[in-house]
């Protein structure tokens, strides 16, 4: 019988997510968001993300094996929780807690898995629920997904797991062996999601936004090196200014902050709106400065020998999804190739405990290809939620799908696109996203304010064919993912403008047509029409909203926008 292993990950009260692997091969993942329609789904367990792995696989709780989650008991004789309290003095019933009380997160979470998989069948005396660490789950999310075969550099960069908040480390033949831990608050996702309270966002969500607004900016006008320091091997955050805890926190409208008083006294009021204007464009450009500047500094400190022995790196954790740090790490001359699991957060976590507890049982799991794992849905669905839907949608069945579509946005207008499994993660794939030609002028802008209704000044990505990246970018390094960004060639400036950002990069998915065949005959017959097989990309779903799952959710976010055409499957709907 192929071994069955449940993730479930929500340790960390944000981010709930479930994956199922049989036999080593990742068969369904998605994140609770998506179903219960709340960003990040706070506070809630992967109740139904669970359900919908089970019915994907046509598994039963009983033939589940074991349940891996995310999160594990740290041990009092280790440095974790010392380093704490040590660090958190200041509010000593933080530190206190930390001693005395230290695994309190881990054990209400398992009493919460397990009242979670009581209501979806499992027996609770019979189900073995197996912890691996925060960081080692990203770890092997990353490691183990790679495919890579040679000694790989491993690097989990976050806001923080149990304690740790920094993995290094290197994997070979399946094991996972740790280097380093430092532990919170020196923590470089603590800085930024401080630093992006300050700048106007919420964290979790607003570092991406920060991350847009720093090419605005000049780095140079600002010097942030106060906030944290990488010296002989260790790393320490500030805590005058960022990661705070209890009464140190700047507070507002009974609101308290990752920051304090003292960086407003420094850099002034926290920013409002949805302008980016100066000085907070500099802020933005300085804290992404900072940020690469010590990354950089810690991987050569502590995988430098290893990475110029193979060339080859695997990175996870919230801060891997800053894109910018991953082409400065691709600019390496000694590294062959920077696999970043899609899903780097902390919903990607399932998959690395999962990953992890199967290949500890004896089973090798499958390289990561694509993230196509979650639900689908048929024609007849489709025109079943257009039936019940209170707009009574015009529809009708196409032929040719990827020809009709390309049409239209050759013709410039946008189309939502509603295609086969949903994708696992926070980036739209060719799956659920609306979608423009990206050589029309003022395509992008027109997403923004009509449908998006998100920041004019936050860009947009481009997927293209398999055969259009090197040209684009005179670069070949894999990027399926949307994971890395590239300095685009001048030539293509001026052919996709829509989807160059404003320093010369684009973020980019760059499809092998075996992993997606009629998104990627869409840009074959995009590029007939307007000679760039390259689409403007982004994900199907407004401001503050998850990404679409079901034809349902994608309908009231068609008759809640701009949008003038949906293609759903072969169902197209048109407002009249």
């Amino acid at each position: 019988m192929a071994l069955k292993i449940l993730g479930l990950s929500g340790a960390v009260s944000h981010d709930p997510s479930a994956a199922l692997y049989i036999g080593g091969k990742l068969v369904a993942a998605a994140e609770e968001e998506r179903f219960v329609r709340d960003k990040h789904a706070k506070n809630r367990m992967p109740y139904e993300a669970a359900k919908f792995c089970l019915n994907q696989a046509g598994i039963k709780p009983i033939d589940v094996d074991a349940v891996a989650i995310p999160f594990a008991p740290v041990s009092l004789f280790g440095k974790a929780r010392w380093h704490y309290a040590r660090r958190y003095l200041y509010a000593p019933e933080r530190a206190i807690d930390a001693i005395l009380t230290g695994n309190r997160r881990y054990w209400r979470y398992r009493g919460r898995i397990e009242w979670c998989l009581q209501q979806l069948g499992f027996d609770p005396g019979a189900i073995v629920i197996e912890p691996v660490e925060h960081h080692l789950a990203h770890a092997a999310s990353a490691y183990l997904c790679s495919g890579f075969t040679e000694k790989t550099a491993i690097v989990g960069i976050d806001g923080k797991g149990e304690y740790a908040t920094t993995f290094f480390g290197w994997g070979e033949n399946g094991k996972i062996h740790k280097i380093k831990e430092f532990y919170d608050p020196e923590s470089l996702g603590g800085l930024y999601g401080a630093l992006t309270e300050y700048l106007g966002f919420d964290m979790l969500d607003g570092e991406f936004k920060v991350m847009g607004m720093a090419p605005f900016g000049d780095a140079t006008r600002h010097d942030f090196s106060r906030l944290a320091r990488f010296e002989s091997g260790e790393l320490v955050v500030n805590t005058d200014y960022v990661n705070v805890v209890g009464l140190k926190r700047y507070k507002e409208k009974g609101k308290g902050y990752y920051f304090s008083p003292k960086l407003v006294e420094w850099l002034g009021p926290r920013r409002e709106g949805d302008v980016a204007d100066e000085p907070y464009v500099h802020y933005a450009a300085s804290v992404q400065a900072l940020f690469e500047k010590l990354s950089l500094e810690m991987i050569e400190y502590y995988l430098g020998d290893i990475i110029r022995e193979t060339g080859k790196i695997a990175f996870a954790g919230g801060c891997a999804l800053n894109v910018k740090l991953n082409q400065r790490i691709i600019a390496r001359p000694d590294v062959k190739e920077l696999f970043v699991q899609p899903a780097a957060s902390d919903a990607g976590t399932a998959v690395g405990a999962a990953a992890y507890v199967s290949q500890r049982r004896g089973v090798s799991v499958e390289k990561m290809e694509h993230v196509y794992l979650g639900p689908e849905y048929s024609n007849e669905d489709v025109i079943a939620a257009c039936a019940r839907h209170t707009s009574r949608p015009r529809w009708k069945k196409l032929d040719k799908v990827p020809e009709y579509v390309a049409e239209l946005l050759a013709q410039g207008s946008p189309v939502a696109w509603f295609q086969g499994r949903m994708e696992f993660g926070p980036r739209a794939l060719g799956a659920r996203s609306i979608l423009g030609c990206p050589s029309v002028p003022g395509v992008a802008d027109r997403i923004n304010a009509q449908i998006k209704f998100r920041e004019r000044w936050r860009p947009f990505c481009p997927s293209m064919l398999d055969t259009v990246g090197p040209q684009m970018f005179g670069e070949s390094h894999p990027a399926p993912f949307m994971t890395f960004t590239f300095d685009v060639k001048e030539e293509w400036k001026k052919r996709v403008p829509e989807v160059v950002h404003e320093d010369g990069t684009s973020r980019a998915q760059v499809l092998r047509r075996e992993f997606n065949p009629r998104y990627y005959d869409l840009m074959k017959a995009l590029e007939k029409r307007t000679g760039n097989g390259v689409v403007l990309n982004t994900s199907l779903n407004r401001r503050g909203e998850p990404m679409i799952c079901s034809p349902d959710d994608a309908l009231a976010m068609f008759y809640g926008s701009d949008l003038e055409y949906l293609v759903m499957q072969d169902i197209l709907v048109e407002k009249k």
